[in-house]
């Protein structure tokens, strides 16, 4: 094979680790932890929910100034910043119950997210376009990552809390921390291999077209309000109808495993549609994973649900990214990027609280999980009508 593929592929698969801690770890390994924290702190479902809202709050932040500090500071530095405050956000949990500085670490975690994101999907989108026949291929590696992060702390957190009893979630969130700093060593590895490349700085007049991406930016904000209910509150839904550690392990890892095997099985969706069709049929997939707990609790269906969902909804997220690469210079590949995790993040920043009021509300977490299958069906809708930009001018 072509040892600059090969390397181009390592050096993607070294940057992946920072959305594997960001949004693997710093965003999802929250659900895993949940119940423990709910039960011993005395939440309600929407206080719950709520930290998670803080989260896409700073994911917001940190996509608000994403390419700003990109531009400033490199791509490199900006995706290692950005991971640097996940990790430490990680920590604080583990020595505080205090609502407020959770509050305050989940705000970091998000924001730290979206920093590394913006910054490694924009370097991951550059390393590809060296490789037009498998570029799809490569830049969907980077997606990969969270899955990573997923399945990782899916195989530890479950078990961890059961041996150690109910309270342990502090103790939980320090292990955490401890995987997140393991799986940092990958960007040590991607930045020695060349990953730091400096980033194309806009030309004063640059713009982003928006309004010719309406389309699209308002199916990813109904896949952000969607996509976040079934992660934040699967794990609880789980427990609620009698599942042990291991099914919540096995049912965390199979996402995460969705997540890894994501690019072998999806990559090609990109090169067979145009405009927003791969986003919609990734959405349509993404849907029907988020639902099947709902018609059949069958530990079949459960591990079905969550392969269709953890491999397609990275998925959704690296066909925006490629829709940025195809329809815009590579200077404002940041900035393109960073509006549509913008887009994303007020999406999910009503999605967790939304669900935890309903189920408060009318009782029981099916209802709320349906109201995410509705996002994620009239998402895939609106990605249908968007045509690429060259097709609309």
């Amino acid at each position: 094979m072509n040892p600059s593929f090969l390397r181009a592929a390592a050096m993607i698969l070294g940057l992946s680790m920072a959305p594997a801690i960001g949004l693997g770890i710093g965003r999802f390994a929250y659900a895993l932890v949940l119940p423990d924290m709910r039960a011993s702190l005395h939440w309600t479902y929407a206080e719950a929910g709520f930290m998670n809202t803080v989260n896409a709050a700073g994911y917001l932040l940190g996509a608000l100034f994403a390419a700003p500090m990109a531009a400033r500071s490199g791509l490199m530095r900006t995706l290692i910043v950005g991971s640097a405050a996940v990790i430490l956000a990680l920590l604080l949990p583990a020595v505080s119950d205090d609502f407020v500085l959770l509050c305050l670490a989940r705000l970091l975690a998000g924001a730290g997210a979206a920093l590394a994101f913006v910054a490694g999907g924009s370097l991951a989108a550059g390393l590809s376009l060296h490789h037009a026949q498998r570029g799809s291929f490569l830049l969907s590696l980077f997606y990969a990552g969270p899955g990573i992060g997923i399945a990782s702390s899916g195989i530890l957190t479950p078990f961890l809390i059961d041996a150690l009893g109910p309270g342990s979630w502090q103790m939980a969130w320090g292990a955490l921390t401890l995987l997140a700093l393991l799986l940092a060593t990958g960007l040590i590895v991607a930045r020695q291999a060349g990953g730091s490349s400096p980033p194309s700085r806009p030309h004063p007049g640059d713009r982003i077209r928006l309004a010719p991406a309406g389309y699209i930016l308002a199916s990813y904000f109904l896949f952000g309000v969607g996509y976040i209910a079934y992660m934040t509150f699967m794990i609880a839904w789980l427990k609620e109808r009698g599942g042990g550690p291991g099914l919540q392990a096995f049912f965390w890892a199979m996402i995460g495993l969705g997540g890894v095997i994501s690019p072998f099985i999806w990559s090609w969706v990109y090169n067979r549609f145009t405009g927003g069709r791969p986003v919609m049929v990734l959405l349509i997939i993404t849907m029907t994973g988020s639902v099947l707990p709902l018609f059949s609790p069958h530990s079949l269906a459960l591990a079905l649900s969550a392969l269709l969902f953890g491999s397609a909804f990275f998925a959704v997220v690296a066909g925006t990214t490629a829709f940025v690469r195809k329809n815009y210079p590579q200077r404002l590949w940041p900035r393109g990027i960073g509006v549509m995790t913008i887009i994303f993040s007020v999406g999910q920043t009503f999605g967790p609280v939304l669900v935890g009021a309903i189920t408060d509300y009318f009782g029981g977490l099916s209802l709320g999980l349906g109201l995410s299958g509705c996002c994620l069906a009239l998402a895939a809708a609106l990605s249908a009508f968007q045509s690429d930009l060259q097709e609309i001018a």
